[in-house]
């Protein structure tokens, strides 16, 4: 059975809560960091791994792709993501690892902050490259390693007196496997794995890197937002784009 965490009442309600933010972390810098990497997408077929909620999907569509299939275990998540839905966007509540497609099905598959979930990563992306037609784009995001490393054994920053942060704590980096956490409830499961892991299944799946990203945030937005300064003494994410 794949965690489906989403679909739990207490927790679908925090998130919703913390996405309905002014600004979050994943809009300042994961999403802005996929969209200054996203390929030329006017007439691609796309495939969006770990949907959520459909933002990624509906701006694809107004980019001018041809088709988008949003793909989600959570139906809670893909009830949001159906909302006002324009044409050209289909979603699917399917785990991503059983997903089946012919060959050559897409151009451009993305994913946004969904693969930490992801426990046999190398099939996954086998599978992304058999479905991707030659020369297609792979782009995705993921927590990143220091971040999944210490989940479940340390929990973020190491603070001093008057609660100032010191450092971030990086434990057990090469231990890969399941990391069981508490993130608005108890028993959140993410997969960590190394740098080194990520990017040889990549290679071992047949894809050539293109670009590696870990997004900071612009001065500007630092200034609105100082808690973005964060993310330049210890990256959240890692944006990988490769081509098949």
């Amino acid at each position: 059975m794949k965690q489906n965490i989403y679909d739990n009442a207490g927790f679908f309600s925090s998130y919703k809560r913390m996405r309905e933010k002014q600004k979050s972390l994943n809009d300042l810098l994961e999403q802005s960091g996929i969209l200054a990497l996203l390929p030329e997408v006017k007439e691609a077929r796309v495939l969006d791994l770990g949907c959520g909620a459909g933002e990624l999907c509906r701006r694809l569509i107004k980019l001018g792709a041809r088709s988008v299939i949003g793909v989600d275990i959570s139906q809670n998540m893909l009830d949001l993501a159906a909302q006002d839905a324009p044409a050209g966007i289909s979603f699917l509540k399917q785990p991503m690892e059983d997903l089946q497609f012919p060959p050559s099905s897409f151009d451009l598959v993305v994913s946004s902050l969904a693969f930490h979930y992801v426990a046999d990563l190398q099939a996954l992306f086998h599978n992304i490259h058999v479905w991707l037609k030659p020369g297609g784009v792979f782009l995705f995001s993921i927590e990143h390693p220091i971040l999944t490393s210490s989940q479940g054994i340390h929990h973020g920053w190491v603070k001093g007196p008057e609660d100032v942060k010191i450092c971030w704590p990086v434990d057990c980096y090469s231990q890969e496997g399941k990391r069981e956490s508490h993130w608005f409830v108890a028993g959140v499961i993410k997969y960590h794995r190394t740098f080194s892991t990520i990017f040889n299944s990549l290679i071992k799946a047949g894809f050539t890197f293109q670009a590696v990203s870990e997004p900071v945030a612009s001065d500007e937005d630092e200034q609105i937002w100082p808690d973005l300064k964060e993310a330049r003494r210890r990256p959240p994410f890692l944006l990988v784009k490769t081509i098949a």
